[in-house]
């Protein structure tokens, strides 16, 4: 796309988290003229979503400190943000969309960065006001900050134990709570890591005076003259001052499943994110696309996946020819371990752990199908995830023995098959 061709067209972005914001600049440094108009249902500036379960919980940092880009950013991007507006439809006929101010406002191109939004399980009693929250947003973040400080006895019960799970149970833990962590799985983390980092963040989280349940189906929530009552299938009852709801997200899709696009597990994309509609792109948690790594389609809730697939809806909006082809990484902050992910560890075979010697706490867990690395989770290890990235991304067979063996000094050199 030559420049100055796109002048007079519009670029519409629909969320204006990561994937959105990331997606409007990349607009601009690919080379688009036209309009930007960046609309969120959020009415506050766009910021920085990892630190919700974690320093906004502990600390005084309100999300001025965590902004994306600042105010002027915007203006001197020329990009249009719509903040506090909701959008309702679109018209792929007409290319508009309407807002929940009852404006349509008409596209070239159109990005949807929807997002995702907290799983609310059908619990009897979940509905209640009284100190129940989810954490997705900032002021989900401010709200449990400003009731945890209100409580006279804080006794804190966590529902779910994923990620967000266990980052918000170590931060109200790091406040001085009483934790109590109830999973409905057999282990933490079940669906989405191996069985031995499972124990290992089990282990972490008792080390930290949290009490770590498993098997706990909640049933349903009461409340009785001084907190609520969690209770559980197996009869068993938790009291709580406040309750922490993280059993997992539902993607939002519906917009784009109403305006007729494909949608399977998220709005299905093709290699360069653009949907069933030529027109239309969909970037970041709402999407389902195939990673060319491993051959499949996936949906992944991450900040990389996000600005990465910005960047090439950018790309491709201004009439290049992108093609996204990402290692998926992720991390998670909890206590004084950093978890760093790299890779989709979904049909392993076999798994493999490195410790390092005369350090605590620091290993590394390998997983392979047959000799093809597939994925590593690295615990305050940075070098094995850098490592496993370099080694995932360039297809490498490894010499099995010397990755386990921590006196064979840990560099590619000794790695790699010869």
């Amino acid at each position: 796309m030559s420049v100055g061709i796109n002048k007079n067209k519009i670029c519409i972005i629909i969320g204006a988290s990561h994937g959105g914001v990331n997606c409007a600049f990349a607009l601009r440094k690919e080379g688009w003229e036209g309009s930007i108009l960046l609309f969120d249902s959020d009415p506050t500036l766009p910021y920085h979503r990892p630190p919700l379960s974690k320093t906004y919980l502990t600390g005084n940092d309100g999300v001025d400190r965590n902004m994306l880009k600042s105010p002027e950013s915007y203006e001197k991007a020329a990009i249009t943000l719509n903040l506090g507006v909701k959008i309702n439809a679109i018209n792929r006929t007409k290319k508009t969309i309407l807002s929940d101010k009852g404006i349509n406002h008409s596209y070239d191109k159109l990005v949807i960065a929807a997002g995702a939004r907290p799983l609310i399980p059908s619990i009897p009693g979940i509905d209640l006001d009284s100190n129940i929250f989810t954490i997705r947003t900032a002021l989900d973040a401010n709200n449990i900050r400003i009731a945890y400080n209100k409580l006279n006895r804080k006794r804190i019960v966590v529902i779910g134990g994923g990620y967000i799970g266990l980052e918000t149970a170590a931060s109200l833990k790091k406040l001085g709570a009483d934790v109590t962590i109830l999973e409905r799985e057999e282990r933490l983390l079940a669906r989405i890591t191996a069985p031995v980092m499972s124990d290992f963040f089990q282990e972490l989280h008792i080390q930290n005076k949290v009490k770590v349940f498993t098997s706990k189906n909640v049933v349903s929530i009461t409340a009785d003259q001084v907190a609520n009552l969690v209770t559980c299938e197996d009869g068993s009852v938790y009291p709580a001052d406040m309750i922490i709801v993280g059993v997992g997200i539902q993607v939002n899709q519906e917009l784009a499943a109403d305006a007729g696009l494909e949608v399977k597990n998220g709005i299905k994309v093709n290699s360069a994110t653009q949907t069933s509609d030529e027109n239309i792109y969909a970037i970041g948690d709402c999407t389902f696309h195939h990673n060319i790594h491993y051959d499949c389609y996936v949906r992944l809730e991450s900040v990389q996946n996000a600005v990465d697939q910005a960047k090439i809806a950018a790309a491709a909006i201004c009439g290049k020819n992108p093609i996204y082809n990402s290692i998926p990484w992720f991390w998670s902050d909890q206590y004084d371990v950093k978890l760093q992910m790299v890779g989709l560890s979904k049909g392993y075979n076999e798994l493999l752990i490195r410790k390092e010697k005369e350090k605590e706490n620091c290993f590394s867990a390998w997983y392979f199908k047959d000799e093809k690395l597939l994925a590593v989770d690295a615990i305050n290890n940075g070098k094995a995830y850098v490592l496993g990235t370099k080694f995932i991304k360039g297809g490498h067979l490894l010499n099995k023995t010397n990755l386990i063996d921590s006196n064979v000094e840990f560099k590619p050199v000794n790695l790699l098959e010869v």
